[in-house]
């Protein structure tokens, strides 16, 4: 299984002093900086666009996981991917033609991913998972930061590691340390966290317990 990955969400960070924010994740470990891209009708939250993502690429170099959720996306994969998005992640749920939407990102020179939400089933995105270097599941429904993870997905979780052995599998969504051994047992291996890490004192402290829960739950698969 890929080596354990935590990738902290800037949705819960104060915005007010971000460039201090991304330093913290930055010197505290994190191997990802997660970015989640809502266009307040695909879910109900209004966030950031290609402007701040382009100001988030210039202030840390930490590679971008860009996750979009919002309708049409392939009207804007090409914004976000001038922005600085290393890895960019779209909802099954909002793509029409998914393997069409997965080429875009790819010629683009981007990593490309395919998201689904909690209730959506993997049958979705058997036929390209040749095409992608990540699936990400959400374990909470999405739309706002803070909730409480739905320990249904966990089944699914298996059923996918099953399904792609070498493939990294994203969780995103109630993740703490609390929970994240159970969920690195489960097949997961990079691990968004938002109230987790930004809600805390001491971000190198919280991101090195996320890496060490995950870390001996898949030494111990």
């Amino acid at each position: 299984m890929p080596r354990p990955l935590i990738a902290p969400s800037i949705l819960s960070a104060d915005f007010g002093r971000l460039a201090e924010e991304l330093r913290a994740i930055e010197v505290g470990g994190a191997d990802y900086v997660h970015v989640d891209v809502m266009d307040g009708h695909f879910v109900p939250n209004l966030t950031l666009g290609p402007p701040v993502i382009e100001w988030v690429r210039k202030a840390t170099k930490l590679p971008l996981d860009v996750h979009l959720m919002i309708e049409d996306p392939d009207a804007s994969i090409p914004q976000y991917a001038a922005a600085g998005a290393d890895l960019i992640s779209v909802h099954a749920e909002a793509c029409t033609h998914l393997h069409r939407t997965l080429q875009l990102i790819r010629s683009l020179g981007k990593r490309a991913a395919v998201a689904l939400n909690p209730a959506t089933p993997l049958d979705s995105i058997r036929y390209v998972l040749g095409d992608v270097s990540m699936i990400l599941l959400m374990t909470v429904n999405p739309g706002f930061g803070g909730q409480q993870f739905i320990d249904a997905v966990l089944p699914k979780i298996r059923e996918l590691r099953a399904l792609a052995p070498d493939l990294d599998i994203e969780v995103d969504g109630g993740i703490k340390p609390a929970n994240i051994a159970r969920v690195a047992a489960a097949g997961a291996n990079v691990f968004v966290a938002g109230s987790a890490v930004f809600g805390q004192p001491d971000y190198r402290s919280v991101i090195g317990a996320l890496r060490s829960g995950a870390e001996s739950a898949a030494a111990a698969a």
